[in-house]
């Protein structure tokens, strides 16, 4: 899992009176996109009906998109860019009317860039079930309310799934590149299996083959902080007003997260034991400066993301087991044919580098042999949205075979 945008992952630092005072006000109920928002950069496909691999029926699904470069002739130059958890299209670009945050990926995707968007058509979709445009728990249900707690149980594999219809949608029949990182590589992996004769390249960035038992139980954590919060109300909140919504279930579980995304070695070197002001954290009633930076990003978060999608994505991710059904891990692995970059860090507590190791050995394709690139960080999961000079090289390496 992880967050994913690059406000988020800029180095840790302690919080100042300034970034307190950004957080001045009581939270909406949800930080989802709605529409008559502005709209900014975003581009919409409309789908028609979906169903599910459970067997659930979205009527009318529509994912959000955002686009750069210009298609050639003959449709071959698309990449697919896949966001992370909590990450969204916006992957390049200002924060503004409609976007609440910078792009994520400005040093990965745009002109001469390593994803150079001179040559290359990216695109890069809000997943479906999430909450910046395409069709979520947030979303305006058929009856005229939100979906809610109605919205059906998906799988990364169902997001694929979407995901090919907004290829068919566009007329790509062949993507040139599709590349993620975390829950993006995910999807990417999901891509390089299910459809091998519609991917030419793949990258999968510091994910898994499979969700473990480890890491669903850190999600499964998360869910209930979310579901025991009074303002969670099932699932039914999107009429609560300021500062009555699942506000304080959300930020304690931005809170776990972000103990996942970020290194050790990071977090004690930037906060190592200092206090957050003169007060003494030593029954004084003062915080520790780590206190203040988690509960700064906690509270950060419910403004910009909303509480069902959060556990329904996470419930997607557990679902991730790209042997379910097809003979196991390495029989799913060898499905693969695109030419592939398996990338992994070093300090990745929540996606460990062996996982990426299986990925790269099970893969026949790979462009480093059998065992994934390693990117030396001291930043953990977060290392492929910060340490983007080291991994522009490898996508460079990717792109140009």
């Amino acid at each position: 899992m992880d967050w994913q945008i690059s406000e988020d992952t800029v180095p840790s630092a302690p919080v100042t009176e300034a970034d307190a005072r950004l957080m001045a006000g009581r939270p909406p109920a949800s930080g989802a996109w709605q529409d008559g928002d502005p709209v900014g950069q975003r581009q919409f496909a409309r789908l028609g009906s979906f169903t599910t691999e459970r067997g659930d029926t979205i009527p009318h699904m529509r994912l959000a998109y955002e686009s750069w470069g210009e298609l050639n002739d003959d449709n071959s130059n698309a990449v697919l860019v896949l966001h992370a958890f909590t990450g969204d299209s916006h992957v390049r670009g200002e924060a503004g009317p409609g976007h609440q945050t910078a792009g994520w990926w400005e040093d990965i995707v745009g002109p001469g860039r390593p994803i150079d968007t001179d040559r290359l058509f990216v695109i890069a979709p809000n997943i479906l079930g999430g909450c910046q445009g395409s069709t979520g728990p947030a979303s305006i249900h058929p009856d005229g309310d939100h979906w809610a707690s109605r919205f059906p149980f998906l799988t990364i594999r169902d997001q694929v799934d979407a995901q090919r219809a907004l290829a068919d949608h566009l007329g790509i029949e062949r993507w040139h590149t599709v590349v993620g990182g975390s829950m993006g590589g995910m999807h990417a992996l999901e891509w390089g299996i299910t459809h091998p004769e519609r991917v030419a390249r793949l990258a999968v960035i510091a994910s898994p083959p499979e969700t473990s038992a480890d890491q669903i139980a850190l999600n499964t954590t998360q869910l209930e902080a979310i579901e025991i919060d009074p303002g969670f109300a099932g699932g039914e909140y999107y009429d609560a007003g300021p500062g009555e919504g699942p506000h304080r279930g959300l930020a304690l579980a931005r809170r776990l997260a972000m103990l996942n995304y970020r290194g050790v070695v990071e977090l004690n070197k930037r906060f190592q034991r200092s206090w957050q002001s003169d007060v003494s954290p030593l029954g004084y009633g003062g915080r520790y400066a780590v206190e203040s930076y988690l509960d700064f990003h906690g509270n950060k978060f419910t403004r910009r993301f909303d509480a069902n999608t959060y556990a329904r994505l996470i419930e997607a991710m557990n679902s991730h087991d790209v042997g379910r059904g097809r003979g196991g891990i390495d029989d799913a692995l060898a499905r693969v044919t695109a030419q592939t970059l398996v990338v992994g860090i070093d300090t990745d507590r929540l996606f460990p580098i062996e996982g990426q190791h299986r990925i790269a050995n099970g893969i026949p394709t790979t462009i480093h042999g059998d065992e994934a690139v390693v990117i030396r960080s001291d930043f953990g999961h977060d290392g492929f949205l910060i340490e983007t000079t080291v991994l522009g090289h490898h996508l460079r390496a990717l792109l140009s075979e």
